[in-house]
């Protein structure tokens, strides 16, 4: 049996209404709504390539105990040849995105295959909970569902730990035999309207007292009493021209508050209960980074290829390209380019092994590059505004190439460098959508914040550096100099 199709995913959003809000209205079904249904389309498409046979032994996997194929981003890897095959499908995936949908469905399944993998650090809790953990890894795998996740607490008063805002963040509020009910708020659910489950954990940070708030589970999207607040769309589908926003008609991902009104979780859901400590290590100790990392940073590497191409097209459009300062800006950016290649080849050659016998990706070159995004994407963009400079406030619409009494002047005005004018306008306005309109900012926002806070991240790389090279090559150095005073002694 194969994957599920584009049109099974439609179909189980449709059947499944969840409780959803956009713009002050509560929206009935999300697959029909402007504001989803652009997005929707792409993660159907997604699906569908997966039943492709030119792609299905790339974008799948045949499990072995079941006999049906899966997504390759559920695949334990055991050789270097696997990694690299995850990557492929990993690519795959994300060209047909361009890169800019951070959060398809292989990003969070290689985040359940990394807690399968690592099922006794849940184990710790109570040999119920790694057994919880791998159920639902499987449960997800088979039926080839879509996953969102919201692991911040709302922006309230940072200063302030969970339990000292208990009404605010998200919290157990009864425990029966059954299961638990849980209340409060997360954010940021990228795509949560649209997905098929939420799967709630947080980064380390909690605090003694918040016992409360140190809760992982999943929950169906459609549960009774959760309900999602998207902000306020880029653009609607359907309602602008496709010729004047090509990327944000299509890829505009919603992300949404998640607000929890007293929502029963059964027990056989619940992987972490109560445990501020085991809530704090199951990130770490789990190495959900060393999957989602090799897959966002494949992501990152085509969004990159994408962005810096365009950057390459519009200077060439007006022959900008032609000046070497335009050249230097160009050069730089495929330098970032050729970074991201050749970390993502080095974590896949130092894969280590997994408590349950696979491998994984090294982290420490994908955390780097992860580090390294922030600064690197913004740059990229501001390369690609400075080619483009006032050529960006200029554009006519679609509209305008329509009018009979404008063709002299749209033919004539508007061309580039032996570039017809509508080639030229079609280029400036893919260029606006990725780097100027509101679209292009949240992807500008979406990198710098993607894996929290970079000053935290680039502090953590030195607080958690474990190779000691280093420190024994300057050792060594200083051993050069001798002591003085042995000198002395020698005299």
């Amino acid at each position: 049996m194969a994957a599920r199709s584009g049109s099974d995913f439609i179909n189980g959003l449709k059947a499944r209404p969840r409780a959803v809000w956009v713009g002050g209205e509560r929206v009935t079904d999300v697959t029909t709504h402007p504001a989803f249904s652009g997005s929707i389309e792409q993660i159907a498409r997604l699906y569908d390539a997966q039943l492709s046979p030119e792609l299905a032994d790339t974008l799948t996997y045949v499990v072995p105990e079941t006999g049906r194929r899966a997504g390759t981003a559920f695949m334990p890897a055991y050789s270097t040849q696997d990694l690299e095959r995850r990557r492929e499908a990993f690519r795959i995936w994300s060209e047909m995105t361009f890169g800019l949908m951070g959060r398809s469905p292989d990003f969070l399944n290689t985040t359940l295959l990394a807690m399968w993998e690592s099922a006794d650090v849940f184990g710790r809790g109570g040999a119920q909970f790694a057994q919880n953990v791998t159920n639902y890894y499987r449960y997800v795998r088979d039926n080839d569902l879509f996953l969102s996740h919201a692991l911040i607490t709302p922006q309230n008063d940072r200063s302030k730990s969970s339990s000292e805002q208990a009404k605010l963040h998200l919290r157990v509020v009864k425990e029966t035999d059954a299961g638990i009910y849980m209340s409060g708020a997360r954010m940021i659910a990228t795509l949560g309207p649209i997905a098929d489950e939420l799967l709630m954990y947080n980064h380390p940070g909690m605090r003694p007292g918040d016992e409360d708030h140190a809760i992982v589970f999943a929950i169906p999207a459609d549960t009774e009493g959760l309900r999602q607040i998207a902000r306020e769309p880029y653009t609607l589908a359907g309602t602008k021209e496709s010729f004047d926003h090509p990327l944000s008609t299509r890829f505009e991902e919603a992300d949404a508050l998640l607000i929890f009104d007293n929502v029963f979780v059964p027990w056989e859901r619940v992987f972490v209960f109560r445990d501020v400590a085991l809530c704090n290590a199951m990130y770490p100790d789990s190495a959900i980074r060393n999957h989602t990392a090799h897959q966002t940073n494949v992501r990152a590497l085509v969004k990159f290829q994408f962005a810096v191409g365009v950057a390459m097209a519009l200077a060439r459009s007006i022959k900008a390209d032609q000046f070497l300062h335009v050249q230097k800006m160009l050069g730089e950016c495929l330098g970032y380019v050729e970074m991201i290649k050749s970390g993502l080849v080095r974590s896949e050659a130092e894969a280590e092994k997994t408590p349950a016998g696979t491998l994984r990706t090294s982290l420490p070159p994908l955390q780097a590059l992860r580090t390294f995004m922030p600064t690197a994407y913004p740059r990229v963009i501001e390369v690609l505004q400075t080619i483009a400079a006032g050529g960006f406030m200029m554009m006519p619409t679609g509209a305008d190439f329509r009018v009979p009494e404008l063709g002299q002047d749209m033919d004539l005005y508007y061309q580039g460098a032996d570039m017809a004018s509508i080639d030229r306008v079609r280029l400036f306005k893919l260029a606006w959508d990725l780097a100027g309109e509101g679209f292009g900012q949240r992807l500008l926002q979406y990198e710098r914040y993607y894996a929290g806070d970079p000053v935290r991240l680039l502090a953590s790389n030195y607080l958690t550096y474990g190779d000691q090279r280093p420190d024994e090559l300057v050792a060594r150095a200083l051993a050069l100099a001798g002591d003085p005073r042995m000198l002395e002694d020698a005299k």
